[in-house]
């Protein structure tokens, strides 16, 4: 709920989101992946792209193209689901995209969610599912409250230890708004850590450096240096609550699913073998105690009482969570969405290799 910020980059070009999703489909689907599954994942990846969280866009699809060429991803798999209760769900991944698995995985706890008033749903055998966000918007997007869980590959010490063990998975979750085209939803999409550890990847392909209280090198010092960063751990928000956070996930998405934990997943840049990720998906129908339109009126003064809360000194604006990223989301609809030239040359890259047409920039 601080300031908005605006991120500058040298040598910035525009592209359409309408462009950068059919770019995104067309290497997909020659890279294997069926239509709806290409769909769902350039959906997924553009969705990042458009809420400023660039470090899940579509400058992911190099790496996730990487690991079906090493044959570590397989493109053509669909996740299967099995019910285990009316109101549980489990599917497997079978080492698909991750997206895919996921939108299944949210899709059956919304539709346990509307007959029961709850769903949940644990996904094994997956992959790298981008941003955190895009779920839950499936779920808001279906009057559903819900929560997002998933772990992810070691970069993170447990508090007191110097070795990765654990990831920087993402605590996400998520509630309709207040009534109307304004409404805000509640979004939280946060890592673990002080800085998710895509945003160090993104620093490191544009030549930026990053905050010394991110990471700390190789030999445990702190650096502004992105490759040295990601040569050591990072450092957890808040010390021994970050790092508890981090186990939490991995309780919830490794442990209770049968996919790996405890420093076993395999990151999305890692080409030695199958990713086995682990999520954990909760849908809870709003209306349960009251009537929707009574429940999105109490969020309405939630929301009101928070951006209207007397400011601390030097803040502007005070803004409720996944407000600034629907503010960029509108943004870049109307204006495009900006990417590195380098980035955009990397993407072109992958296009050559597929045959695909390159990415059409914005005039």
């Amino acid at each position: 709920m601080a300031t908005k910020t605006t991120e500058t980059a040298p040598n910035l070009v525009l592209v359409n989101h309408h462009d950068a999703k059919t770019f995104a489909i067309a290497l997909l689907t020659a890279s294997g992946v069926s239509a709806r599954n290409a769909e769902i994942t350039a959906s997924g990846l553009v969705q990042a792209d458009l809420r400023g969280v660039e470090s899940h866009g579509i400058l992911r699809l190099p790496s996730y193209l990487s690991r079906v060429r090493n044959g570590v991803l397989d493109p053509a798999a669909e996740p299967t689901l099995t019910q285990i209760t009316p109101v549980v769900a489990q599917v497997d991944g079978r080492n698909g995209f991750g997206f895919p698995a996921a939108h299944l995985g949210m899709d059956t706890a919304i539709a346990m969610a509307r007959v029961f008033g709850i769903g949940m749903v644990s996904v094994k055998h997956s992959n790298h599912f981008g941003m955190s966000a895009w779920i839950v918007k499936q779920a808001v997007e279906a009057d559903m409250m819900s929560l997002v869980f998933t772990n992810s590959s070691p970069a993170l010490p447990v508090w007191g230890g110097r070795e990765k063990m654990m990831g920087v998975s993402p605590i996400a979750c998520g509630a309709p708004g207040g009534k109307g085209k304004d409404a805000k939803p509640f979004i939280l999409d946060m890592a673990p850590s002080v800085a998710a550890r895509g945003k160090i990847y993104k620093a490191l392909r544009r030549g930026e450096k990053i905050p010394t209280d991110w990471a700390l090198d190789g030999w445990g010092k702190q650096t502004d240096d992105p490759a040295k960063a990601l040569e050591g751990v990072m450092l957890p928000m808040g010390g021994p609550k970050g790092s508890a956070l981090a186990i939490m996930m991995d309780v919830f998405s490794g442990v209770l699913s049968g996919s790996a934990f405890a420093g076993g997943v395999t990151g999305p840049y890692d080409m030695s073998k199958p990713g086995d990720v682990g999520h954990f998906f909760v849908a809870i129908k709003p209306d349960l105690f009251m009537s929707l339109d009574e429940f999105r009126e109490r969020m309405d003064v939630l929301y009101q009482k928070v951006v209207n809360s007397e400011k601390m000194h030097g803040v502007d604006r005070i803004y409720f969570p996944g407000e600034i990223e629907q503010l960029n989301e509108e943004q870049r609809l109307k204006d495009g969405i900006p990417y590195v030239k380098e980035e955009i040359d990397a993407l072109n890259a992958e296009a050559e290799k597929l045959g695909v047409d390159k990415i059409p920039l914005k005039e």
